[in-house]
């Protein structure tokens, strides 16, 4: 195979006619001839800069390289994004008698508010002051004082589950952005919660997942629905 250098030679003698009638004329004259015409290519590679081609093979191979860098990257964020949060054995955030479960979108009638209406999570009964407990490990997003639910607690549980403690007693134990360990106490039962206050005393605990209601004691324990 023709190196760079041999294979640019042979395109500047094939382009450069005044070269060519120069060593026909030499080959013509004889042996002399032989001497003129080697004279003739030597001039032409000194002509001819070959830094130019080496200079552009060097970029051709940079820009593989970057490209290559940039495949690897794009690779390892769709890794990095297609991964799956660890999570722990799943608890029940108390245990009780389950005073209204999970409606799955049917209406039902409300006990206080005297209307029908969809309940998204489950009522268990506990005394008020039993230690409420964190479904999974996961982050706390939210803690506040609502108008009808009470004293809530959001965690967000990883994998799309967000889980939602309401009618707790100003007890609460843990605060926004705390990680959380499955079976942490988070806070008490209280009566706190204005939507539901004529049932007797209970945790309201409610989960979503991908932003859709899910039926809490189906989640906990799947064998439930068997």
């Amino acid at each position: 195979m023709k190196s760079i250098k041999e294979t640019k030679l042979a395109q500047l003698l094939g382009g450069k006619g005044a070269y060519i009638t120069l060593a026909a004329a030499v080959l013509a004259a004889g042996g002399a001839g032989v001497f003129a015409y080697a004279k003739a290519v030597e001039t032409a590679e000194e002509s001819y800069d070959f830094s130019i081609s080496q200079s552009d093979t060097s970029s051709v191979e940079e820009a593989d390289t970057k490209q290559s860098g940039v495949e690897k990257e794009d690779s390892s964020s769709e890794e990095e994004s297609g991964k799956i949060v660890q999570t722990q054995p799943n608890v029940m955030p108390v245990n009780g008698e389950i005073l209204e479960p999970f409606s799955n979108g049917e209406l039902v009638k409300s006990e206080t508010l005297n209307v029908w209406k969809t309940h998204d999570g489950v009522d268990i009964a506990a005394d008020v002051g039993t230690a409420v407990k964190a479904m999974n490990s996961g982050e706390v997003t939210q803690v506040e004082e609502d108008t009808l639910w009470g004293y809530t607690v959001i965690i967000d549980h990883g994998n799309g589950i967000m889980g939602y403690y309401y009618n707790l007693s100003s007890a609460v134990t843990v605060a926004e952005g705390d990680e959380v360990e499955s079976g942490q106490t988070i806070g008490a039962v209280g009566d706190t919660a204005e939507i539901e206050s004529a049932m007797q005393s209970h945790l309201h605990f409610a989960l979503k997942k991908n932003g859709e209601w899910i039926d809490p004691i189906s989640y906990i324990d799947p064998i439930s629905e068997k």
